[in-house]
């Protein structure tokens, strides 16, 4: 890989998704990342919220593109991409207790399975009282929140039959089976929402 990912709606949202994790991590320390993508969220959150360790991670095809942004800072709190993939026994260090996590615009590229073990793989490994927050968009009572968000439904699924916008009440219910509560679902520019989650 030569070139570095970019993605325009990470530079859209990290200014409003900070406004809201800024609270909601305040008192965390130990964040994972699932998606990290092209790591623009990791280094601009890692950048304003330097009390927390930002671990990122991805599948292993990200890893180079992830790698390649991150050698390009040097906080001390931003750590080297881990390969994770949802559907597999997630390696974390087990010195590393996350007491945080943090992903956006991931659960409507998966499949339905993948979100399932996605939830399972969070309640396995945040710890009690721990942060979960997930941003992108969501569907309530079955219904698009905008028309834009129905097209992207559509084009999701041309570009893969598994990949959907969530329902939010499946979401709820997935989170609740892994000991995870919505506390705040805050509305974001572009139709999408930043789900904030606590473990009990």
């Amino acid at each position: 890989m030569s070139q570095l990912p970019f993605s325009q709606s990470c530079e859209n949202n990290k200014t409003p998704i900070l406004e809201v994790i800024k609270t909601v991590f305040a008192q965390s320390s130990h964040l994972l990342e699932i998606g990290t993508g092209s790591a623009q969220h990791a280094v601009y959150f890692a950048k304003h919220l330097p009390h927390l360790i930002w671990q990122t991670s991805d599948q292993a095809d990200y890893l180079e593109g992830i790698e390649m942004r991150l050698a390009q800072t040097s906080m001390p709190n931003l750590r080297s991409p881990l390969a994770l993939d949802v559907t597999q026994k997630w390696q974390l260090p087990k010195t590393d207790n996350i007491d945080a996590i943090f992903t956006a615009n991931t659960l409507h590229i998966m499949s339905t399975e993948m979100v399932e073990a996605f939830f399972n793989g969070i309640g396995e490994h945040l710890a009690p009282t721990g942060q979960l927050c997930i941003y992108g968009p969501f569907n309530y009572e079955g219904e698009y929140s905008s028309e834009s968000n129905a097209r992207f439904d559509i084009w999701l699924k041309e570009r893969d039959h598994r990949s959907a916008i969530r329902d939010i009440e499946w979401i709820q219910a997935l989170a609740r089976t892994q000991g995870l509560t919505l506390i705040t679902d805050h509305p974001m520019p572009a139709n999408n929402r930043l789900l904030h989650l606590t473990k009990i």
